[in-house]
């Protein structure tokens, strides 16, 4: 580690110092940065210990004095330990306070807090990805698919054996890239396991920033389990908070007795959420979190980082009337243009809920160097939009329209994440107006017009078989739903929705290019009716064109006449024009999915086409009937 870039926050590779790292001779030398400190002492255990048993073994001022070390011969891996920190003597005598180590790269189960030493090398050594590697970058391009599933470890599934127990990373492994290749997902979000002290917290207030969670095993299962995903085709994004840290006393706050990694003034340095705020005009700060963030992409092999609360960044505690906190600005520029300049394939993800210009620009453009923005503001319309009665929905028809008025600002991903299936919220399904019947065509309709809008995609667990109990960490999901037909039926319906997204290079191709998106017909206020072509390119160079239809209304509405503009000509190559506009080849449109099909719990018997193309004197058009609250996707040309 250089230490001039440490101090100016331009380090990425602190963790390659610092923290309890094993000796080729045997041995761990222990490191700490700790300016300030009177002293430092590794207290030491090792496996098997009594408990309270500890060596204490003191460390020696190193480099420039800021830090201390020491070279322990007979500490190997799996020893646990605790830094303590001796403050400067006051007027009562020297003081101290125990921590676990910044840099530590495991920790014991909570309430335990200790950190323990790793082989990570070893671990390493020994994975399989199974050619991920050399496949990431083709995988993670801006016109490639992107089908996330956010999943909570810990309430995702329980052991079958034990409900009451923690799955371990092993255990969920298997089962878990099973079912979301049948889902037709090809990415999964871990919701935080960076340490953390309180269930409650969801991993959003952690202490140990290089550790992953014990409460689901060592490192090596972890690396396990995101080898067994990688080698099903689906890549991992963790789910990273470079805002805030919980408050414990073993953990980063006042840890040499002062403020070191947080604001000393509890104004700023109190987070609305009751942890601490990182001080990040500090340059050991950023980079202590640079190199955690380095740490989980080059050691465990993440694919990306969704950044959590990137409005407290942007702006001073998120709020724009207090202006742009200009350090945390450059924090994340230099941050996002180092790691991209060390992982270019892999996505930064940014959940700002801001109107901040440049987010998704590159940082040598003037922006924020993310790759994606979440699209709060279309979630927030789509959900208020079908939480209205059809009579309330007529006044507010261009709330699914606004959102493409912005669209191209950003490269944006339409996320319908866990905070919006809790604190009283109500999941999504349960969102949707009505009584219970109701409910499930709507979410069908719903999630018809987020796949077909341009945009990656982000779900959270439970919502593809229509929970409708809030999200609670403490249980797993309610799996018993699939015992009856209606949620399975939404399941069976999630899974070929999310197929057809997979395979249709219309949907997801151009997301970020104006010609890959059109509306056919955004003016049916009276009859709530929606229409929008999105093409893509296939192999040997054809346009792939597919139209979304959608009805938002509680009406069934027959023989609408969607005209195709543009399309028409070349998705008409047989077509046999007549004053009568009949003759038309058939093979000219093909409904790919239809949400009111039998199958998935509608009226519409099963593969059944109430669509058709038709020519006419102003060119070809779409004819077709929508049952109430569905939407179909139709294959044209």
């Amino acid at each position: 580690m250089d230490l001039q870039a440490f101090y100016q926050g331009t380090s990425f590779d602190a963790h390659g110092m610092l923290g309890a790292h094993l000796l080729p001779g045997g041995g761990v030398a222990f490191r700490v940065f700790a300016p300030g400190a009177h002293g430092v002492e590794i207290l030491l255990s090792h496996e098997g210990d009594p408990a309270g048993q500890a060596a204490a073994i003191p460390c020696a001022r190193a480099y420039d004095g800021n830090f201390f070390e020491a070279a322990v011969a007979e500490a190997r891996a799996g020893d646990r330990y605790e830094l303590r920190i001796h403050h400067s003597p006051d007027a009562s005598g020297a003081t101290f306070t125990d921590h676990c180590d910044p840099f530590g790269f495991a920790m014991e189960l909570r309430p335990a807090h200790r950190s323990i030493v790793c082989d990570l090398e070893s671990i390493a050594a020994r994975r399989d990805d199974g050619g991920w590697a050399s496949r990431r970058r083709e995988a993670l391009r801006h016109d490639r698919p992107l089908n996330i599933y956010e999943l909570h470890l810990a309430s995702w599934r329980r052991s079958e054996t034990d409900s009451e127990r923690f799955p371990t990373y092993r255990e969920i492994a298997e089962p878990l890239a099973a079912y979301l290749t049948q889902a037709g997902m090809n990415a999964v979000e871990f919701m935080p396991i960076l340490e953390h002290p309180a269930d409650e917290s969801w991993g959003y207030q952690d202490t140990g920033f290089f550790s992953a969670t014990s409460r689901y095993g060592s490192p090596a299962d972890l690396m396990e389990l995101i080898d067994t995903l990688h080698r099903a085709g689906i890549a991992v994004v963790l789910d990273f908070v470079p805002v805030h840290f919980a408050c414990d006393a073993y953990g980063l706050a006042r840890f040499t007795g002062e403020a070191l990694f947080e604001y000393p003034h509890e104004a700023v340095g109190v987070s609305e959420w009751g942890s601490m705020n990182f001080m990040h005009s500090r340059g050991e700060v950023r980079s202590f979190l640079q190199s955690s963030a380095a740490f989980w992409m080059e050691t465990y092999g993440f694919d990306g980082l969704r950044m959590d609360a990137v409005s407290r960044l942007i702006y001073w505690q998120g709020d724009e009337r207090r202006g742009v906190n200009g350090n945390t600005v450059g924090f994340l520029k230099t941050m996002n243009a180092g790691l991209k300049e060390r992982f270019p394939e892999r996505l930064l993800i940014a959940e700002d809920s801001t109107t901040y210009p440049g987010v998704t620009a590159a940082v040598d453009a003037g922006g924020l160097g993310f790759d994606y923005k979440w699209d709060l503001g279309w979630m927030h319309d789509t959900l208020s939009f079908f939480q209205m009665p059809a009579s309330e929905r007529r006044a507010n028809y261009h709330k699914l329209t606004f959102s493409m008025m912005y669209y191209y600002n950003e490269r944006h991903l339409l996320a319908l994440s866990h905070d919006e299936n809790v604190h009283g919220k109500a999941t999504i399904a349960q969102k949707m107006h009505g009584g219970y019947e109701g409910k499930f065509p709507q979410a069908r309709c719903l999630y018809l017009y987020m796949a077909a809008h341009p945009g990656k995609k982000l779900l959270f667990m439970g919502s593809e078989f229509a929970q409708l109990r809030e999200w609670d960490e403490s249980r797993e999901q309610d799996w018993c739903l699939l015992n009856f037909p209606v949620h399975d039926a939404f399941r069976r319906y999630m899974a070929e929705l999310s197929h057809v997204y997979l395979e249709h290079p219309a949907l997801w191709q151009r997301d970020f290019e104006r010609d890959g998106f059109e509306w056919l017909d955004c003016h049916e206020e009276e009859r709530l009716l929606y229409a929008f072509v999105r093409r893509g390119s296939l192999a040997g160079g054809s346009v792939e064109r597919v139209a979304c239809l959608i009805n938002a209304d509680e009406r069934e509405h027959a023989g609408w006449r969607v005209s195709l503009g543009a399309d028409a000509a070349e998705t008409m190559p047989r077509a046999v024009p007549s004053d009568d506009a009949k003759g038309v080849d058939e093979a000219s449109c093909r409904v790919l999915i239809d949400s009111d099909w039998q199958r998935f719990g509608g009226a519409t018997p099963d593969g059944t086409s109430r669509c058709s193309l038709e020519a006419g004197p102003e060119g070809a058009s779409l004819v077709c009937t929508l049952a109430p609250h569905s939407g179909m996707l139709v294959l044209l040309g």
